[in-house]
């Protein structure tokens, strides 16, 4: 393996395979490094790293539908001349700042950046520069942007499968585990490089840099006033006091599954709460005959369930929650045409103009320009629908600077639409 520190030499496995059929990779092609639990290796790591050149490219496993946090329990790291390096987090109590101090000033190369972020920053790593690969295909225009197919369609090799929705805060790491930790970066520089040949041949480097930055840039969510609403189900509950029985049955489930560090689906389905809210039961054995009450964790609990829902069967008329929450943003589209008609012609020229101008230009047209801006210009336009209040208020929506210059035009004309 070469450890050149130019960009025409690498030591990356596709470099060989480029001219015959799918090559399957089960393993690294230099081995699956051990995982580094101990500031020692993580200096020797850090070190490697230092030495090598060029983009590094980085991923993290998660333990989502297992634990409520979404921390990283596993940070994989490689570089042109350096391999690849597994490191443990939780072994080194998030204190990597080694690893912060040799990534200062470097380009990360992540898939799907926006979801690896996050817990990167809570162990104090945060990007100089960014390349994602995901959203590099989006604007490319290829239909199926999951790694696995793209390594498929641009490098050739096909990777292995079936552990990305494993429980990563498991100890020891199974070995097969690893192997499609490592595979994770194993090919992510050589895909960087062939989706900026593309995006640099079709003339859109400088937009995928603009939305490359926007996610590196991007603060955390916001908190939802009503998170509770998003329980899957809920457009069955009909009633108010039904909908506060979701809540509270919400609250403490959330407070549960905060408290034992157990991602909430675990510790109550949202199906008993939806037929918990439905049903309104009245004692614990009406509880625990409900659907989704009949676990173990959840038969223990059927009194703190069931004090819940007395709480919400009790509460004063003016306690309860509206049945549907009080917002800015716009209602559904499919309401608009009785609410507003002049909207509704707005939102589908808006979505004809749109469809025309992102398949000219052969990417996704929610890649064009974020749907809920759209729908908030069309619900409610700016006071200068011209081209040049179009691009102010597209701008002061987050917009970028290739967005805007394709969809000031085009959305200026929708917003002259009624449907009259």
């Amino acid at each position: 393996m070469s450890t050149a520190k130019d960009d025409t030499v690498t030591d990356d496995p596709a470099d060989t395979a480029r001219s015959g059929g799918l090559t399957a990779l089960t393993e690294p092609a230099e081995g699956t490094p051990p995982v580094i639990e101990d500031r020692a290796g993580l200096q020797r790591a850090c070190d490697a790293v230092a030495a090598g050149s060029g983009p590094v490219a980085i991923d993290t496993e998660r333990a989502s539908g297992y634990r409520y946090w979404q921390r990283a329990y596993l940070v994989q790291v490689r570089r042109h001349g350096s391999g690849t390096h597994l490191i443990d987090p939780v072994a080194l109590d998030g204190a990597l700042e080694p690893l912060a101090t040799v990534l200062a000033g470097t380009e990360w190369v992540l898939h799907a950046a926006s979801q690896d972020l996050p817990c990167l920053a809570e162990l104090d790593l945060h990007p100089a520069a960014l390349f994602d690969t995901e959203l590099a295909a989006r604007l490319a225009g290829f239909p199926r942007v999951g790694l696995g197919t793209l390594v498929e369609q641009l490098l050739g090799f096909q990777l292995a499968k079936g552990h990305g929705a494993a429980d990563w805060s498991t100890r020891p790491l199974p070995r097969a585990w690893l192997n499609y930790a490592a595979l994770d970066v194993e090919l992510l520089l050589p895909l960087r490089r062939s989706l900026a040949e593309v995006l640099s041949r079709d003339g859109k480097m400088v937009w995928a840099e603009e939305e490359f930055d926007a996610v590196r840039q991007a603060p955390p969510a916001a908190p939802r006033s009503e998170p509770w609403r998003r329980t899957s189900g809920i457009h069955k509950v009909r009633t108010r006091r039904g909908l506060a029985v979701v809540r509270e049955l919400w609250n403490a489930r959330d407070a549960q599954a905060r408290k034992r560090d157990r991602a909430p689906g675990r510790v109550l389905p949202d199906k008993a709460i939806i037929a918990a809210a439905q049903a309104i039961p009245g004692s614990v054995e009406e509880v625990v005959a409900l659907p989704g009450f009949g676990g173990q964790h959840q038969r223990r609990h059927a009194g703190t369930w069931l004090r819940r829902i007395n709480v919400a069967r009790t509460s004063g008329e003016h306690e309860l929650p509206l049945l549907t929450r009080n917002s800015s943003d716009p209602p559904p589209p499919n309401k608009w045409g009785d609410r507003d008609p002049d909207a509704a012609a707005r939102l589908t020229a808006a979505r004809a103009a749109l469809t025309e101008v992102a398949e000219r230009h052969e990417l996704p047209v929610e890649n064009l320009v974020q749907p809920d801006l759209v729908r908030k210009l069309c619900w409610e336009p700016p006071a200068d629908i011209g081209m040049d209040g179009t691009a102010t208020a597209l701008r002061a929506g987050g917009a970028r600077p290739w967005q805007v210059s394709l969809t000031a035009e085009p959305l200026s004309r929708s917003l002259g639409t009624s449907a009259t």
